[in-house]
C-alpha cells in the first residue's frame, strides 16, 4: 500500500508540473528537475519505518545498524569539514599508482596546469604519429586507466599508439586568474611543442573527452587560424560543442545562478570539487545519493571498493576565470558555434573552419552530454572524412567499456544526416565494444610503423615515473 501511495502521489506530483502552461520551458524543465529531487527524497525506502530491509536490519540488531550508520554519518560529516560528503566506495581501498592507474610511463614535462605522461611502449614498432589525450578537468584522468582489464591508455598502447596524456593541476587559489585560453596555450599548444621534442614528431593525432574535448575543438579553430595544421586527426568522446539542449545539466544555468557561483568562487578563487560532484550526483539521485544513504546510514554497512565510484569521489576545484568563461559562453550563452563570438588569444573561434578528420563517440544514454545534442558537430565541422559512432550506456562506461567487452554495443552509419533520429534509423548495430572500431580508423591516420619511443630517452627527460604527482592532489 505504501509503495503503491508514492508510486500514486509521484506521477500525479510530477504530471502537474509537467502540464503547468504558465512556464517557459527552461523553468518547466528546472521544476521538474528539483520536482524530482523532492519526490526521490520522500521515497518510502528513505526511511526506517517504511524500508522493510532496514526495519527487519533494526529488529535483528537491536537498533546497531542505526548506531553504525550515525557512526558513518559523522565520519562523513567530518570528512566535509562540516558537509555532508556521502562516501559511495571504500576510499581507503585505492590508491592512484598502487592499484589504480598502473599503465608504466614517464612524467617527461609539467607547467603549472599540466604534467605531460609519455606511456611507455609494448609492441616493438609503433605508429609514426603520437597520439595526445586531453582528459576533462573537471575530473582526474585515470577514468582512462583504473585497472589494466578497462584501461583505455592500455589498450591505445598495445595498439602500438605512442601515448601522452595532460594531467591536469587540481589548482587552487593560486591559479585563480588561469582562463580557458590558459589551458588551450599550456595544455594542447604546449603539449604539441614538448611532443616534438620528446619524439622528434611534429604531427600527432588526438583525442578530446568531454571538457577536453571542447577544449581541443577551439584549439583546432585556433590553428587554423594560424595556419597550424600539426593536429592531423581528432577525436571527440562525449563532447558538446552546441550547447542549446545541454540536458539536465542546464537546470544549473541561468544569470541569477551564474552570478551567485561567480560570486563564491571569487572569494575562494575556485569552484571546490565537491560542489560539482554534488551537481553531477543530483543528476542520478536515486543511485549516486539516495542507495548510500540507505546502505551506509540506515543499514549501518561499509560501502563496497569500486574503483569506477572512487574516482568520481576524487573530484577536482576548477580555477574561477576558467570555469566562469566555460559555463557562460558555452553554457549560457551557447557562443562557440556562433563564429567569432568567442576570441582566444585575440583569435576569433570559428569551428566552420575546422575539416581534418575526425571520429566521435557519443552514448545512447549520456545524462551529461546528450548524443543528440554531440550529434550536432557533425553538422558544424565542415570536413569531407567524418565518422560518428553512438555507444550503448552513459557517459563514462560508454566510453570505458573495454574491447573484449561483450556489452552495451554500438551504431555505426556511413551517412552523416542533418537529424539524428535519421542518423539512427539508418545505423547498424554491432556487439560488443567500439575500441577495435577507432583503433583501426586512427592508425590509418597515424603513419607508418616506427621503432617504439622509451619516455625520457627523447629530447624529454624524466621527471617522475606515472600516473605523476599532479593526479594525486587531494
Amino acid at each position: 500500500f505504501i509503495k503503491q501511495s508514492y508510486l500514486l502521489q509521484s506521477r500525479f506530483v510530477t504530471e502537474q508540473v509537467a502540464q503547468e502552461r504558465g512556464l517557459d520551458p527552461k523553468e518547466r524543465a528546472k521544476a521538474a528537475f528539483y520536482t524530482r529531487q523532492f519526490v526521490d527524497a520522500l521515497a518510502p525506502s528513505n526511511f526506517v519505518m517504511t524500508n522493510p530491509e532496514v526495519l527487519r536490519a533494526t529488529l535483528e540488531t537491536r537498533g546497531e545498524n542505526l548506531l553504525r550508520g550515525l557512526k558513518n554519518m559523522l565520519h562523513d560529516m567530518e570528512r566535509g569539514q562540516g558537509q555532508l560528503q556521502v562516501r559511495m566506495t571504500d576510499l581507503d581501498a585505492f590508491e592512484v599508482g598502487r592499484n589504480i592507474a598502473l599503465t608504466p610511463g614517464k612524467v617527461v614535462y609539467q607547467n603549472d596546469l599540466m604534467q605531460l605522461v609519455q606511456y611507455a611502449p609494448s609492441t616493438e614498432k609503433v605508429s609514426r604519429r603520437p597520439l595526445l589525450i586531453l582528459p576533462p578537468w573537471i575530473n582526474k584522468f585515470y577514468i582512462l586507466d583504473l585497472q589494466p582489464k578497462n584501461s583505455f591508455i592500455k589498450f591505445c598502447v598495445d595498439q602500438g599508439f605512442t601515448v601522452f596524456i595532460c594531467s591536469w593541476v587540481n589548482p587552487d587559489a593560486s591559479l585563480a586568474g588561469k582562463s580557458f585560453e590558459d589551458y588551450m596555450l599550456e595544455g594542447p599548444l604546449d603539449a604539441l611543442d614538448q611532443i616534438e621534442k620528446a619524439t622528434g614528431e611534429k604531427d600527432i593525432t588526438a583525442i578530446g573527452y568531454c571538457l577536453g574535448g571542447t577544449l581541443l575543438s577551439s584549439t583546432l579553430s585556433y590553428m587554423v587560424q594560424k595556419k597550424d595544421s600539426r593536429i592531423k586527426a581528432a577525436t571527440f568522446f562525449t563532447t558538446l560543442l552546441d550547447f542549446k539542449e545541454p540536458g539536465e545539466l542546464g537546470v544549473f544555468i541561468d544569470e541569477q545562478q551564474l552570478s551567485s557561483m561567480e560570486e563564491q568562487m571569487n572569494k575562494r578563487g575556485f569552484l571546490e570539487g565537491r560542489e560539482m560532484a554534488l551537481t553531477f550526483n543530483m543528476l542520478r539521485a536515486n543511485d549516486l545519493i539516495w542507495s548510500f544513504v540507505i546502505n551506509n546510514y540506515l543499514l549501518g554497512k561499509d560501502p563496497f571498493p569500486f574503483d569506477l565510484l572512487y574516482w568520481n569521489s576524487d573530484s577536482t576545484r576548477m580555477p574561477a576565470a576558467m570555469h566562469s568563461f566555460y559555463l557562460r559562453k558555452c553554457y549560457h550563452e551557447n557562443a562557440l558555434i556562433k563564429p567569432g563570438a568567442v576570441t582566444l588569444c585575440n583569435t576569433p573561434i570559428d569551428l566552420t573552419k575546422i575539416k581534418l578528420p575526425v571520429y566521435w563517440v557519443s552514448t545512447r544514454e549520456d545524462h551529461i552530454a546528450p548524443w543528440k545534442s554531440t550529434y550536432a558537430s557533425t553538422q558544424i565541422f565542415k570536413g569531407d572524412d567524418k565518422r560518428f559512432v553512438l555507444a550503448g550506456s552513459g557517459h563514462i562506461a560508454g566510453v570505458v567499456n573495454p574491447a573484449e567487452s561483450t556489452k552495451y554495443g554500438y551504431w555505426t552509419n556511413d551517412d552523416l544526416p542533418p537529424e539524428p533520429d535519421e542518423w539512427l534509423n539508418g545505423a547498424t548495430a554491432h556487439p560488443g565494444s567500439w575500441w577495435n572500431d577507432w583503433a583501426a580508423w586512427n592508425r590509418a591516420k597515424a603513419g607508418p610503423l616506427v621503432p617504439a619511443r622509451t619516455p625520457g630517452e627523447g629530447g624529454l627527460k624524466a621527471i617522475e615515473d606515472a600516473p605523476g604527482s599532479y593526479v594525486k592532489v587531494k
